[in-house]
């Protein structure tokens, strides 16, 4: 299903978010991905956290319109998700379950119209937390807002309102959340038309402790290849990352950071294969 409109509320300042924090990590890491004959794919994770090994193994089956996805990990936790695709026009339905932990169930769904979208997420449990959210805007500007409610206290657990801008050569966001008390200011701009390199910037303030946090950070191209990105925030850690496609798929992410305003402490690296058919 293709997606249309003004995208989710979680869309929202998600390019600069991505570009700030996406594939940076600090652990050793190997993903394998196959497909059967049957149409089954299979895909199976090691983490190396520190002296810690974790694996987990899931299985994507798609039919026509419906998507069922199972994982299973070294805790012996079993995660499934159905998903089915325009059970209604521009409508996914989607339902998880997390063994076994039965509370952990809930049924989500999203609706996307040319000029608005819908999302709402309801846990299966006698009282369930309630999260809805929905944007509306056209030409590259919009609108959205999300809460969550929890039946049982009969209290708001979150409530946040956003503005986005998106343009070919930049996209900006103002998000107000943790029930207004965090305003999060981002904006991505490309320098070129293939966008092979870009900026970002994001300024974070907390209004109950004063605190501000800027992030900035940036993207080259150097290849069809291979990206090299960094960032960099106000308290002094810096970080920078290198990711190779090694052959069609297959990508290899180095990555590393150090805080400049303490050289005494052993700077972090990871390190992360995934191997795709």
């Amino acid at each position: 299903m293709a997606m249309k409109g003004p995208g989710l509320f979680s869309d929202i300042g998600k390019r600069a978010k991505d570009l700030l924090t996406k594939d940076y990590t600090y652990d050793q890491k190997l993903t394998v991905s196959t497909v059967s004959s049957s149409g089954v794919g299979l895909t199976s994770t090691a983490v190396k956290k520190g002296g810690l090994y974790t694996l987990d193994v899931s299985s994507v089956y798609k039919y026509k319109s419906t998507l069922v996805d199972v994982k299973v990990d070294t805790e012996s936790n079993i995660s499934t998700t159905l998903t089915v695709f325009d059970v209604l026009p521009s409508t996914k339905l989607a339902t998880s379950v997390k063994l076994p932990d039965y509370n952990s169930g809930k049924v989500e769904m999203q609706c996307f119209h040319e000029n608005a979208s819908f999302a709402t997420a309801v846990g299966m449990k006698p009282s369930p937390v309630v999260e809805f959210s929905g944007t509306a805007g056209a030409q590259g500007l919009a609108f959205g807002a999300e809460a969550g409610f929890d039946t049982a206290t009969g209290k708001f657990t979150k409530y946040s309102a956003a503005i986005g801008v998106t343009k070919p050569d930049y996209h900006a966001a103002i998000v107000l959340a943790d029930k207004g008390d965090t305003v999060k200011v981002s904006g991505v701009y490309h320098l070129d038309d293939k966008q092979k390199s870009s900026v970002v910037a994001e300024l974070t303030r907390r209004l109950s402790t004063n605190e501000n946090t800027l992030t900035v950070g940036g993207l080259y191209k150097v290849d069809p290849e291979t990206a090299v990105k960094a960032r960099l925030n106000n308290t002094g850690k810096l970080a920078a990352l290198l990711q190779h496609e090694v052959k069609p798929k297959s990508v290899l992410t180095i990555s590393g950071e150090f805080d400049t305003k303490a050289l005494d402490r052993p700077p972090k690296f990871g390190l992360a294969l995934a191997l795709r058919p």
